[in-house]
Parts: C-alpha cells; sequence; structure tokens
C-alpha cells in the first residue's frame, strides 16, 4: 500500500490509463505546462506531449462541447473544469447531448468521455470556487462517476469524476493499492454504484465522498472516544 493524496491518486490513474490506452487525452484549461491549478495534471505534459495533453481555450462550453465530438469519434477525452462552479456554461452540453446521445441514437453513437473538476470550498475561493453543484448530475440518466472505471468502461455514456478538492488538498491522504507493475493506483475497478465501508460500526450509518469522508472518520474516532453509553 502506498499513502497518497486524492490528487496524487488522481494523477496517477489518468497517467496509467495513458499509458495503456493511446486513445486518451486530456484537455482544459492550464492542464498543459503548468500542471493544471492544483496540479492535477502535473508531469502528464511531459510525458505524453502536446498532442495528448491539451491546454483548451477559457471557455467551458467549448471544452465540453469539443470533448463531446472527440468522444464521438474514437477518442476517449478527459475533460477538466477547472473550478466545479465554472461548468454551467456547459450544463446543457453535458445534461441534453451527451448524457442522452446513446438512447437517442439507438446505441449507433456513445460518449466515451470523463468530465472532471474540483468541488467544494477550503481555499477561501468564496463565490465561484468554493460549491458543491455535483449533486445536479448525479440525477442525470446517462451519467456515471468513477474516473477508472469510466476510463475502461468500452461503451459508456459520458462520466463524471469529482474531484475532491480544493479543501481536500493539505491533509486528506489514504492508503492506495499498488498493481504488480509498481504503479500506485485506486480500487476503481469495482462496480461504479458501490461504496466502500471506510469504518465498521453498529449504531450509525454517515453515507459521505471526498473531503467529507476525511471528517466523518475524524468525528467518529472523536465520539469514540468519548466513551458515551448508547441510547
Amino acid at each position: 500500500m502506498s499513502i497518497k493524496t486524492n490528487i496524487e491518486a488522481l494523477r496517477d490513474t489518468m497517467a496509467e490509463e495513458m499509458r495503456r490506452d493511446p486513445s486518451i487525452i486530456i484537455t482544459g484549461e492550464d492542464v498543459g505546462q503548468r500542471g493544471g491549478v492544483f496540479r492535477a495534471t502535473e508531469g502528464l505534459y511531459a510525458e505524453f506531449g502536446p498532442s495528448r495533453v491539451i491546454d483548451s481555450p477559457l471557455s467551458e462550453l467549448s471544452i465540453v462541447g469539443v470533448g463531446i465530438g472527440m468522444a464521438l469519434n474514437g477518442i476517449r477525452p478527459i475533460c477538466e473544469i477547472q473550478f466545479a462552479d465554472f461548468i454551467f456554461p456547459a450544463f446543457n452540453q453535458i445534461v441534453s447531448e451527451a448524457a442522452k446521445m446513446r438512447y437517442r441514437s439507438n446505441s449507433q453513437f456513445t460518449v466515451p468521455m470523463v468530465i472532471r473538476a474540483p468541488y467544494g470550498g477550503g481555499i477561501s475561493g468564496a463565490l465561484y470556487h468554493s460549491q458543491s453543484i455535483e449533486a445536479f448530475f448525479a440525477h442525470v440518466p446517462g451519467l456515471r462517476g468513477r474516473a477508472q472505471h469510466a476510463l475502461r468502461h468500452r461503451r459508456p455514456p459520458a462520466h463524471r469524476a469529482a474531484q475532491p478538492g480544493p479543501g481536500a488538498l493539505p491533509g486528506a491522504q489514504e492508503a492506495v493499492p499498488v498493481d504488480q507493475g509498481g504503479g500506485a493506483r485506486r480500487a476503481l475497478l469495482r462496480p461504479h454504484w458501490q461504496g466502500h465501508v471506510a469504518r465498521p460500526g453498529d449504531d450509525l450509518t454517515v453515507i459521505s465522498y471526498g473531503l467529507m469522508l476525511h471528517e466523518s472518520l475524524k468525528a467518529a474516532a472523536a465520539l469514540a472516544g468519548e466513551g458515551s453509553p448508547r441510547r
């Protein structure tokens, strides 16, 4: 096992999948030589070059729209939205086009793309930089989760990978399985609807993800230390 932050695990997953599948590319604002504003793509431009790690114009509508076109033509794009709050200009492309393409074409066309965005507070970003908007898309038929599952699914609709951050960056770390080839990656190949029991117990069920998973574990540890009697 290897201890990784969410960003490190995500970066390793993307690099592993890009080595495995030459049709996977990354596009978005500042994903190239800068390595992304949260360094999620750091080092990938140097390894894969400008034809596979592509800096986009400052237009979320364009990033997703071009990604849909790529996906319809044999490319498997990972489209980064710099902050999840900025995704709304592309809402129609995601909900009305990418998510529904397979259904509306009777499976003649699919959109094997991943849309990735950091969400949540933690950096004092205020308006447009701190919202958790992933629940909007969790209710849309045709959208799925989990980055690695999305990248290996051969006939998928569009996928979303909510990147836990920016507040998760400083201290949220987890043990990550190491594969036989030495590469660190998450165990994301289980079906995307399966959860993970982070702390077994008998008294209370807390369902969470991302940074709030770690906050929930801290709260559970604090309560367990109090030794309060059951009610």
